[in-house]
């Protein structure tokens, strides 16, 4: 985890107590279902290795991320727990997979008999999961075919299929169509496991994500996958009902920070930063924040009319979103180099949270958080 840069003022935090308590509340819903973490694209922007530490230490029971490099750096970082591949892997990289211990995706007969051929070449015994298409059809075997993905896979004690598994792909929707689709995704799931039987069937059954999981109490199998929601943000405000049921909240886990680096009194009329897009409707302090589009700042905010925390009050920005810096419009106030500037977290009784970023972007939670810069330095608080 990094410290603060002394060369540049911009840094993100990150909070453990928030992590911990939104696996707590998480925990309180699902009941006896385990959570895995989904650490994937560097912890959703919050640092891998943090996210990962401590969502095990507050009861997560296995994590889960996208690819083998991501794997690697866990177990680099000392990771031990069960780490799952959500993606089914090139042959070329299985040995490193097997290496490190990383839980294998099965999404295809080929991938099978990579999966089985590797495996008796390294030795030892081998996780997979396999992964059925229940209607998202970016990944997965067919229902139809998962008797014989496993009956490749059955053909050697080197592999040990330990998960069965799908992924939705409307469950945050709330309208009729989206709902009724996926609840087919649950029948179909169980049609497989149906014509499998008990004896057929891997141990670990699984097919919730985050909103799987709030929604679906019938999603809540053997683990639930668990990403954006831990991260404290629900992936849509209706699935905060069993939350509340149990007197549970989520509370965002980063926060983005920076400080006033240089002031200036600017005339009204003027059309600061590139493009000259907006001319300044009177005379004005106008402040420049070392934060920018490469930090993950989107450029599109300036348009939707975005703004950000000093002292504890909201200020628009007074120009076009540069690759490394922002430029605030404050007023006649009395803003000072040094200043602390909250670009998205709470300040006072103030807060802009990265759901706020993502309507005035016109885009998804997920992107804003994963879009945070990697020269942003991630800071473990409290």
């Amino acid at each position: 985890m990094s410290s603060v840069s002394s060369h540049r003022p911009a840094w993100a935090e990150v909070s453990s107590s928030a992590l911990r308590s939104n696996v707590a509340a998480l925990r309180s819903v699902l009941d006896d279902t385990a959570l895995c973490a989904v650490v994937k694209a560097n912890g959703y922007g919050h640092g891998a290795p943090f996210a990962a530490r401590t969502a095990l230490e507050a009861g997560a029971r296995s994590l889960a991320v996208a690819t083998v490099d991501e794997g690697v750096e866990l177990r680099e970082a000392g990771v031990s727990a069960p780490i799952l591949l959500l993606v089914e892997v090139s042959a070329s990289s299985l040995p490193d997979a097997f290496a490190n211990s990383l839980t294998l995706t099965i999404g295809s007969r080929e991938g099978a008999r990579d999966a089985l051929e590797a495996a008796t070449r390294a030795g030892g015994t081998h996780r997979v999961h396999v992964k059925v298409d229940t209607g998202m059809h970016r990944m997965g075997v067919a229902p139809e075919d998962v008797g014989n993905v496993l009956e490749v896979l059955g053909g050697s004690n080197r592999v040990d299929v330990e998960g069965l598994y799908t992924h939705f792909s409307v469950a945050d929707g709330s309208s009729g169509d989206d709902r009724q689709f996926t609840r087919h995704q649950i029948e179909a799931f169980d049609e497989v496991l149906a014509a499998l039987g008990p004896d057929r069937s891997p141990r670990l059954v699984h097919l919730a994500n985050s909103a799987g999981a709030l929604g679906y109490a019938s999603a809540r199998r053997d683990l639930a996958r668990v990403g954006l929601a831990m991260y404290g943000y629900l992936p849509a405000a209706w699935l905060a009902g069993d939350l509340e049921a149990r007197h549970a909240t989520l509370s965002p886990v980063l926060t983005l920070r920076a400080k006033v680096v240089a002031t200036r009194r600017v005339a009204a009329g003027e059309r600061p930063s590139y493009g000259r897009h907006r001319a300044l409707a009177k005379d004005s302090n106008v402040v420049t924040v070392p934060f920018g589009y490469a930090d993950g700042f989107p450029r599109r905010l300036f348009d939707a009319g975005a703004e950000v925390l000093i002292r504890g009050r909201r200020y628009p920005l007074a120009g076009m979103v540069t690759m490394d810096q922002l430029l605030v419009d404050v007023g006649d106030d009395p803003v000072s180099v040094g200043d602390d500037v909250v670009l998205l977290g709470r300040q006072g009784d103030e807060q802009i949270s990265a759901d706020e970023w993502a309507e005035r972007a016109g885009t998804i939670t997920w992107e804003i958080l994963c879009g945070v810069g990697a020269r942003v330095p991630r800071v473990r608080v409290d």
